[in-house]
């Protein structure tokens, strides 16, 4: 060990530790049980083991352990956007994809066509910029990586300009916000608009956030660290106090966070938030639903000053793999094509075909350029899939790339009307469009929604 340093070896990271012992000791604190001493004895933290404690001080360390269970916000309520409440409908765990038989597999298929069938799968191109966006564009310091993930910003900061959205008297909710980045733009698009307000939506501790870039600018960044399953935004103290209406972004909201998101935004948001049942109650025919939801959602704005509706939401999906039935929000759509829990399973692992084909990882090609969502430059949406996982000893010989690639986009495509049917039984016209280039970022489907009929502001840019 170096001098003045602890004597103990880390096994893991093959170097002595770095701590400084108390005087006269070996041992630094965490390593003291090592050093014989007959007077005090450590032992495991029961909050967590990983760190260890001296015996006569237990309760005093639990206190303040940061392990310890952190009280929680006023606007957490348990599973409030989680969806699936009867245990019985939840599925049982499936066997892999790779197991599937040739026969198995081909049913399944023949079932994702027929139910894809009518569905509107070839996506208007929608490639957008915004002029807050242009200098940093234009920067030659920026990599290629960054380049990307400004021209995605820049595109969805151009269709929420198309939809005027971009104006003043709203909050801006950024859902898996990491970093902050997406808000941080929307804010410089906003720096000459009154009374703007930034939620930042992000259950992880993230690094290298930009939120200090706001200081000194007069809108409000406030972070709330929690899940979206548990997120009451009615019971956020800035909405409560400014009652404004509401606009929820994302860049690449990971799989089954995306429909986390809308519920918590057309359904808890827009109801009282007494965390009970937030399921949409009586089961209606989707026609009938369709037909009365306009009304619901006129109501909502007229009747009540206490809960504005969502005036839009615009969200780069991504990840489609990572979705769960439990969460997701397109259920009734799934049954009224006649599929359900054990079909969503595939299709949602077969949704990966789409990006990774067969290769065994996509560290790189798949979503590797997705986003800087939770972790500063780290991409959280990188598909490791294995062979096992692709399936690929039951697909050698009956299908193609090509036609891998083509059935993984069937299952997206089919997943994402799914949302956007529960999107317009909730008052809303919504709408998928590809927001950026493939070359830029392979998970380029950007969901978009407003009030029908639509009630925003004309933008005041």
């Amino acid at each position: 060990p170096e001098p003045g340093r602890c004597a103990h070896f880390v096994l893991r990271k093959r170097r002595f530790c770095r701590m400084i012992p108390a005087p006269g000791r070996r041992f630094c604190g965490e390593h003291g049980h090592e050093e014989e001493q007959n007077d005090r004895k450590r032992i495991p933290c029961p909050l967590d083991p990983k760190h260890t404690v001296y015996e006569d001080q237990l309760q005093k360390h639990l206190k303040k352990c940061n392990s310890r269970e952190k009280p929680k916000p006023v606007y957490f309520v348990q599973d409030i956007n989680a969806g699936l409440k009867d245990v019985a409908e939840i599925p049982e765990k499936q066997i892999p994809l790779s197991s599937l038989s040739i026969e198995e597999l081909q049913n399944l298929i023949i079932k994702l066509k027929k139910a894809s069938n009518g569905l509107e799968l070839h996506l208007k191109e929608q490639i957008l910029s915004h002029q807050a966006l242009q200098e940093a564009l234009n920067d030659p310091k920026n990599g290629e990586s960054a380049f990307k993930h400004l021209k995605q910003q820049a595109s969805i900061l151009g269709n929420m300009e198309k939809l005027h959205l971009l104006g003043p008297g709203r909050c801006f909710v950024e859902f898996g916000a990491g970093r902050g980045k997406l808000s941080h733009w929307v804010d410089v698009a906003l720096q000459n608009v009154e009374s703007v307000q930034f939620l930042l939506v992000e259950r992880a501790t993230t690094r290298f956030k930009v939120d200090g870039k706001h200081k000194k600018r007069d809108s409000i960044f406030e972070r709330l660290q929690i899940d979206i399953q548990h997120l009451c935004l009615n019971k956020v103290p800035i909405l409560e106090k400014k009652k404004l209406p509401v606009v929820g972004i994302g860049k690449h909201l990971c799989g089954a966070a995306t429909d986390l998101a809308l519920r918590c935004l057309v359904e808890s948001y827009t109801t009282c938030c007494d965390g009970e049942d937030e399921e949409p109650a009586p089961k209606r025919s989707r026609a009938a639903q369709t037909e009365v939801a306009p009304h619901r959602s006129a109501g909502n704005e007229g009747t009540t000053e206490e809960h504005k509706p969502v005036a839009g939401i615009v969200i780069a999906l991504c990840c489609h793999h990572k979705c769960d039935w439990t969460h997701y929000v397109g259920r009734e759509f799934f049954k009224s094509v006649g599929l359900g829990p054990v079909e969503f399973h595939y299709f949602q692992r077969m949704s990966s075909w789409a990006t990774c084909g067969m290769r065994e990882t996509t560290s790189k090609a798949s979503t590797s350029e997705d986003s800087e969502d939770q972790t500063g430059d780290t991409e959280e949406h990188e598909q490791t899939l294995s062979r096992t996982e692709s399936g690929s000893d039951t697909l050698q010989g009956i299908l193609s790339v090509e036609e891998r690639k083509e059935i993984g986009c069937l299952c997206k495509r089919l997943i994402d009307h799914g949302r956007i049917e529960y999107l317009q039984q909730q008052g809303y016209k919504a709408a998928l469009q590809y927001y950026t280039e493939s070359a830029v970022s392979l998970e380029n489907v950007l969901l978009t929604a407003v009030p029908s009929p639509s009630l925003i502001p004309e933008p005041a840019l």
